[in-house]
């Protein structure tokens, strides 16, 4: 299957490298890439002028065209009209030499997959079950991880997720992908991470990324990917290894960033579920009260820089908390 790579990136000339010599040694390789660059300097176009890569198309966006869901948007309309296949990647990170083969492969074994999403190995240690039952962990498919904190807390107020993993609770706050374990199988899910993801071209005669989700984009794949769900099957191969290096350049400021997991959120729930129970709402704020809580306490448990940025994201949670009660985001399906 012929398939396309869509990278967009913004001031990360470095980890973009990177990513690139990675998807050089792919043992099955794009039949093109393209970079989508919304930096603000001519770095990134210098380093790849400094690097051959076969089939690579550069294209550097104006202000205009700027921002993650609006330089995705871009790239749909740059791929050669013989791909099958798009995949998006983030440009921090780095593939595993069999990445695409295992991706790809996916839409031969799930002919009904409208899209596929790679799986991230470095940010999680996971290990067989012990066949125990410890509520310190998290147990999925004879495979265990540690519970983190927030969870555990959710538990004891009575807010865990109604859903499994990939899927989206009735009152959002889910488990994302990261709590499906290493087990190299294909999961059936309704959420993919845009940063790690390909779908069929079809699918973009239909869709596009969400400009509501401006620039940072937080959770614009999620939107994507619950619109998507509507139509088809979505998977996750847990086979397609990579791993994610959170860079920090062309991050928004923490203040925006927390504003952001508050609105973006809320806005994504009512994707899925327009007119959700009155018990989902108080369990949605509830859970959004008690998320902002455990990030305020970080301001007393950590260091001098970080005791900062939780407090100006805790602050940036608050205000997009009332600004859902007196300006909420008006959907679009």
């Amino acid at each position: 299957m012929r398939f396309s790579l869509i990278i967009c990136t913004y001031m990360r000339p470095e980890p973009l490298l990177k990513l690139l010599k990675s998807v050089k040694n792919q043992s099955l390789y794009p039949n093109e890439i393209l970079i989508i660059d919304g930096s603000t300097n001519k770095k990134t176009e210098q380093v790849l002028a400094e690097n051959d890569f076969s089939s690579l198309k550069y294209f550097k966006v104006n202000a205009i065209n700027r921002g993650l869901t609006k330089q995705r948007n871009y790239g749909l309309k740059k791929f050669n009209a013989l791909t099958e296949i798009v995949c998006f990647l983030d440009d921090d990170i780095i593939l595993e030499q069999n990445y695409f083969k295992e991706l790809i492969s996916t839409y031969k074994v799930h002919q009904n997959a409208l899209a596929v999403g790679g799986y991230i190995t470095n940010e999680v240690d996971w290990m067989k079950s012990d066949g125990s039952n410890n509520p310190t962990n998290f147990y999925y498919d004879e495979w265990m991880r540690k519970e983190p904190s927030r969870f555990k807390l959710r538990r004891k107020f009575g807010l865990l997720p109604d859903a499994t993993p990939g899927f989206l609770p009735s009152f959002s706050h889910g488990r994302s992908i990261g709590f499906l374990p290493p087990s190299g199988k294909t999961y059936e899910v309704e959420l993919i991470m845009g940063g790690v993801s390909s779908y069929k071209k079809e699918v973009f005669n239909e869709l596009q990324f969400s400009t509501f989700f401006e620039g940072y984009g937080l959770y614009e794949d999620a939107d994507f990917s619950l619109r998507l769900a509507k139509r088809g099957k979505l998977y996750v191969n847990t086979a397609a290894r990579l791993g994610h290096f959170h860079d920090t350049a062309g991050r928004p400021n923490r203040f925006n960033y927390g504003k952001m997991v508050i609105r973006n959120g809320w806005y994504v729930w009512r994707v899925k579920y327009q007119n959700p129970s009155t018990k989902a709402q108080f369990k949605w704020h509830a859970t959004a009260l008690l998320l902002t809580i455990i990030r305020f306490t970080n301001i007393f448990t950590t260091d001098s820089t970080k005791s900062k940025e939780a407090f100006t994201e805790s602050m940036g949670r608050v205000v997009g908390w009332f600004s859902i009660i007196f300006n909420s985001p008006k959907i679009k399906l």
